[in-house]
C-alpha cells in the first residue's frame, strides 16, 4: 500500500509538472498585445471602436501566420474613463500579463497617467489620438496628430480660406485642450489677432447643459466680424453641444465649428442635418477614395459584422501604429522593448489616404492634414488638404519656452527634450 501511495504521489507530481510545462509552453507560443481603451464611461463613445479595431488587426496578423512564428494574443482591459485606473491597468498588462506592447488611451490625461508606469517598466505604448504636443517619451509612439498636423493647419484654413477674424476656443477642461489652446492663442496673436477677438471656454467631461455657452458664442459672433469655433471638446459632451448649436440656429454659414475630436464615430449617434457644413480637421476620413481605404472599410465591416459601422482617424492611427510595430519586431527579431524602440525609427508603412507614414526620430509620424465638411449622412467631404505628408513636431514653435526644444531618440542626442541653444537635455526626457 505504501509503495502504491508513493507511486500515486509521484504520478500526481509528474502530471502537475507536465501541466505546468504545457501551460508555460503555450504562454511562450503567443505574443501578448495589450489593448487599453475605455469600454465604459464618458469616453466609451470613442474608445470602444478602437478596441474592436485592435482585435481586427491582431486577427488579420494571425491569419498571416502571426509574428516571429507565434500567434498574437489580445489582452483587453477596461479602464472605464477613469484616469488613475489607466495607470493601474497598464501596470497589470506589463507585470502580470507580460504584454509586448500596449495600444491605447484617448485623452491626454489618460496618457499622462500611464506614462510614468510605461517608463518605469520600460514598456511600449502606441498612442493613436491627436494631442497637444510638448512631449516625447522614449517609451511612447505618437501615431495621432501633433498640433502642427491638425490645430495649426485648421486655423490657417479658417483664417485664409474663410476669412475668420474672431475666435472661440472651446474645450473640455483637461491638459489637451488647455495646452492646444495655449499654442493656438500664441499663434493667433502672432498673426495680429487682438486679445478681445479671442474667447476661451472650458467645460467638464460629460458636460450636458450648453444653452448659456452657445448663447455666449452667438453673442460673441454678432459683432459683424466673421467668427469661428475651434473645438477641443471631447467625448460624449459633443452630442448635446452640437444639438444645442442646432437648437439655437448656429449654422456653418454664420459661425462654423471646426472640431479636433469629432469624427464619423461620434456623428453616427446624432442627427447631423443641423450640422451640415461644420468642419473637422483630421488626417483621415472614411470618405477618402483610395484602394487601400476601400479594402480597410470592407475588412472592418466584415469583421464587425455590421454594414452600418463607420471608420475614423484614430482607427487609421492604430492601423498604422500596429503595422509599424509588426515591421519593427520583424526587423529586430524580438519583441524586446529596447530593440523594438531602436528598430522602429525610420520604418515606413502606407497610410490609407495614399501617402506613406514614417516613424520619425522624435517618435511621431508623418501624416497628411485634411479639413472635412460634415454631410447630412454623417460623413465628411474633404474641402482642403496638404499636398504632401507633414512631419509631426513634438514641441511647438509658437511657445517661447518650447521653440528651441527638439526630440530625437537616436544617437548622439537620445533625448526627448533637447535644447538646441544649451546643447543639453533639460528636465525629464519627455
Amino acid at each position: 500500500m505504501k509503495n502504491y501511495l508513493n507511486c500515486c504521489k509521484k504520478l500526481a507530481v509528474t502530471v502537475a509538472v507536465s501541466a505546468l510545462m504545457i501551460t508555460t509552453a503555450r504562454a511562450e507560443d503567443t505574443i501578448k498585445v495589450g489593448v487599453l481603451h475605455s469600454l465604459s464611461g464618458t469616453m466609451a463613445i470613442s474608445e470602444t471602436t478602437l478596441k474592436d479595431t485592435m482585435l481586427m488587426l491582431i486577427d488579420e496578423q494571425n491569419k498571416k501566420g502571426g509574428l516571429l512564428g507565434k500567434k498574437l494574443e489580445a489582452v483587453v482591459v477596461d479602464p472605464a474613463s477613469n484616469w488613475p485606473l489607466f495607470a493601474e491597468k497598464a501596470r497589470e498588462l506589463l507585470t502580470k500579463d507580460k504584454v509586448a506592447a500596449i495600444f491605447g488611451c484617448w485623452t491626454s490625461v489618460s496618457r499622462k497617467s500611464v506614462l510614468p508606469v510605461i517608463e518605469e517598466l520600460n514598456g511600449i505604448l502606441f498612442y493613436p489620438v491627436q494631442y497637444e504636443g510638448e512631449e516625447s517619451s522614449k517609451n511612447v509612439f505618437y501615431t495621432g496628430a501633433a498640433p502642427n498636423q491638425q490645430a495649426i493647419p485648421a486655423v490657417d484654413y479658417l483664417m485664409n480660406d474663410l476669412g475668420v477674424k474672431r475666435w472661440v476656443l472651446a474645450g473640455t477642461d483637461y491638459v489637451y485642450p488647455r495646452t492646444t489652446n495655449k499654442i493656438l492663442e500664441a499663434y493667433l496673436k502672432s498673426k495680429k489677432v487682438a486679445k478681445k477677438d479671442i474667447m476661451i471656454n472650458y467645460t467638464p467631461f460629460g458636460h450636458s447643459d450648453w444653452q448659456s455657452i452657445v448663447a455666449d458664442i452667438k453673442k460673441f459672433g454678432s459683432t459683424g466680424k466673421k467668427t469661428a469655433v475651434v473645438s477641443t471638446i471631447n467625448g460624449d459632451a459633443n452630442v448635446p453641444f452640437y444639438k444645442e448649436l442646432g437648437n439655437q440656429g448656429v449654422s456653418a454659414e454664420n459661425i462654423p465649428v471646426v472640431a479636433f475630436s469629432v469624427g464619423e464615430e461620434e456623428l453616427s449617434g446624432i442627427d447631423t442635418k443641423p450640422l451640415v457644413g461644420h468642419l473637422a480637421a483630421w488626417n483621415y476620413f472614411m470618405s477618402v477614395d483610395t484602394t487601400k481605404n476601400a479594402a480597410f472599410i470592407k475588412q472592418w465591416k466584415d469583421f464587425i459584422k455590421n454594414p452600418k459601422r463607420v471608420t475614423n482617424d484614430p482607427m487609421e492611427a492604430h492601423y498604422i501604429g500596429f503595422n509599424l510595430w509588426v515591421k519593427a519586431v520583424e526587423k529586430a527579431g524580438t519583441t524586446d522593448s529596447d530593440a523594438v524602440q531602436k528598430a522602429i525609427i525610420g520604418v515606413e508603412y502606407p497610410n490609407l489616404t495614399g501617402g506613406i507614414a514614417k516613424m520619425l526620430p522624435n517618435h511621431h509620424i508623418s501624416k497628411p492634414v485634411l479639413i472635412g465638411e460634415i454631410q447630412d449622412d454623417g460623413q465628411f467631404v474633404t474641402v482642403w488638404q496638404t499636398n504632401k505628408v507633414v512631419d509631426g513636431d513634438a514641441w511647438s514653435d509658437f511657445l517661447p519656452e518650447s521653440k528651441p526644444i527638439i526630440a530625437d531618440w537616436t544617437a548622439p542626442i537620445s533625448c526627448g527634450n533637447y535644447n538646441t541653444k544649451t546643447k543639453k537635455c533639460s528636465g525629464q526626457n519627455y
